[in-house]
């Protein structure tokens, strides 16, 4: 018997609470999502694996992280765990910025060049921003807390994390599995919306076709418009950079290889360091609480705040415009690159089998991203501690 509670002791199932159990359900639902549904894989499966991670008992791996004691070796050197390493790409702020790049090499430019006007409804997207700071502070959260839930509404995990990590770092976890979960979930979410807020008029509205826009105004529009927001906005200077500068390697014809590489390889280990490093900080302690089932809630009331503003937008300048447009592409405004796209023209084929909305609805897609980026630059120069 002696042997055997000895050998009971070297093993973790001494360790394992209720709260541990929960957060498995946690996981078993995002993997589910993830991929029985097929609701952003590549995002929710590294996140799921990494808040399993946290809720086992491990040695080695959280060592310095999260408040944790570093190890101290026999000479008195301290070291941490894998993961404090891996953290560093969120605590140093480069993996959100090298996702960026992967996003603006992904991402063609064009649709919103040739309809500038979606700029309104990239921009009308972020009143769910600003709707949702106003409302967590009501209640209670402070100011640098409340602007890293609303960012939430701007459906794009990068600018959530970065935002995060500067003004609110142990908000971290909640936030960004309330982003990465809502942008999963922008079929579900949106749909209602949209039919909601829209007639059945208005969705059979068909868009004039888009010009064709030359490279050299995609390589003009990609160093102009970089540079502009980064004089209104230079705390956003590291997001827009990367950003543009993946558009650039994309549209300028002689970077394939640093293209393609920015487009797979660079953008895909990182995920995997993000997204498992981003769940390794949802802890049972550190989820399982009121605060969160807050950022939670909230952070769905500023997806939909979001969605519903683009889609208002959209109805507000057909008011004064020769030239309709679909409501259904104002959803777009939020920056779920391409999903939020998709969602548009899914939804504009249900009442108009050849009503191709994807390519307009890019517009406002590609300024939704720009958008909450210009944001939360704002919100960081307004709020952070450096203010």
């Amino acid at each position: 018997m002696e042997i055997l509670l000895r050998i009971w002791e070297t093993t973790g199932f001494d360790a394992i609470t209720w709260q541990m159990m929960v957060m498995w359900a946690v996981v078993g639902v995002l993997l589910y999502l993830a991929v029985a549904k097929g609701f952003e894989p590549l995002l929710l499966i590294p996140i799921a694996f990494g808040a399993l991670l946290a809720n086992l008992p491990t040695h080695g791996i959280m060592e310095g992280l999260l408040g944790t004691p570093f190890k101290v070796d026999e000479f008195g050197n301290e070291t941490g765990g894998l993961f404090y390493y891996f953290y560093q790409g969120i605590h140093l702020e480069l993996f959100p910025p090298i996702i960026f790049m992967g996003v603006g090499a992904l991402t063609d430019f064009g649709p919103l060049i040739a309809n500038p006007r979606t700029l309104l409804l990239g921009g009308a997207a972020q009143f769910g921003v600003f709707a949702t700071l106003f409302g967590a502070t009501l209640i209670g959260f402070n100011l640098p807390e409340a602007a890293s839930i609303g960012i939430i509404g701007g459906a794009d995990g990068p600018t959530s994390i970065f935002l995060t990590n500067k003004l609110a770092p142990h908000l971290l976890g909640p936030v960004a599995v309330a982003a990465y979960t809502y942008m999963s979930l922008v079929p579900l979410i949106q749909p209602p919306i949209m039919r909601l807020l829209t007639t059945d008029k208005e969705r059979r509205i068909r868009m004039k076709t888009l010009r064709p826009v030359s490279k050299l105004e995609k390589l003009v529009f990609a160093v102009m418009v970089m540079t502009v927001c980064i004089f209104l906005v230079p705390d956003a200077a590291a997001l827009l950079f990367m950003l543009f500068l993946g558009n650039f390697l994309r549209e300028c014809g002689v970077t394939e290889r640093l293209s393609k590489a920015a487009q797979n390889e660079i953008i895909n280990i990182t995920t995997i360091f993000l997204g498992t490093s981003v769940g390794i900080t949802m802890t049972a302690e550190r989820f399982l609480n009121l605060q969160t089932i807050g950022i939670i809630c909230m952070g769905v009331v500023a997806f939909g705040v979001s969605t519903a503003a683009g889609v208002l937008m959209a109805k507000v300048m057909n008011l004064v415009s020769r030239n309709p447009i679909n409501p259904l592409i104002g959803s777009a405004g939020v920056s779920a690159v391409p999903m939020a796209a998709r969602v548009s023209q899914v939804e504009g084929q249900k009442y108009d089998k050849n009503n191709y909305l994807l390519m307009h609805a890019m517009g406002p897609n590609v300024a939704g991203v720009i958008g909450t980026a210009l944001v939360a630059g704002y919100f960081i120069a307004a709020l952070g501690s450096g203010s």
